[in-house]
């Protein structure tokens, strides 16, 4: 971010912004991967939200494999349409690179062909990606699954230990790029029985 006009000068402050697409907490058009032709600006509003379980996996080991079974008694309570979001406590980790994003928990393929079957609406993790980044066949194969199947993926996400409610109303609404492979998100919940948002990006 650099300074284009200022109060002193110009009499108001604006900035020129230049980021990465996949910055922060962010999400995936299809074009990243070339899993189709959808690009982000394609993604409707109503794809960017909904109805989410929250999935207890924290402490979760480096490089862990997640599979179905790690869903517990959310797979069998989840409906079609609902979204998941993983907790496995990987954002504490974000000021430790050689963790953060060398080992961090990965989506099995046996999970993301679940998602797709079960119409998972958008899939929510708190690493930067998820599949291992420094394996590009797993992490070309995984992202594939899931976006040609029509899930939503939102990496990075992060506060999601301070959600009380395990089934909660969840938001991550991109920027509209025209032609965009992905956009960071502001991320947020809202838990009915309080009616209290919580903002679940990380900038």
């Amino acid at each position: 971010m650099e300074p284009k006009y200022t109060v002193a000068r110009d009499g108001w402050n604006a900035s020129t912004w230049q980021i990465y697409s996949h910055a922060g907490t962010h999400m995936d058009a299809q074009i990243h991967f070339a899993a189709g032709e959808e690009t982000i600006e394609q993604h409707t509003l109503e794809r960017c939200m909904g109805n989410a379980w929250v999935v207890p996996l924290s402490p979760c080991l480096p490089q862990a494999l997640l599979t179905v079974a790690h869903l517990g008694a959310i797979a069998a309570k989840f409906a079609p349409g609902d979204s998941l979001l993983l907790h496995t406590g990987w954002s504490a980790h974000v000021n430790d690179t050689s963790l953060y994003r060398d080992r961090m928990p990965r989506i099995s393929e046996e999970l993301a062909y679940w998602c797709v079957e079960r119409r998972v609406k958008l899939l929510g993790v708190e690493p930067p990606s998820i599949a291992d980044v420094n394996n590009l066949d797993e992490v070309t194969r995984i992202h594939r699954i899931l976006l040609e199947g029509g899930v939503t993926i939102v990496e990075g996400l992060t506060n999601l230990d301070r959600l009380r409610e395990s089934y909660v109303y969840f938001y991550a609404l991109p920027l509209r790029l025209a032609g965009g492979d992905g956009s960071p998100v502001r991320a947020f919940a809202i838990e009915d029985g309080s009616a209290i948002a919580e903002g679940l990006e990380r900038s």
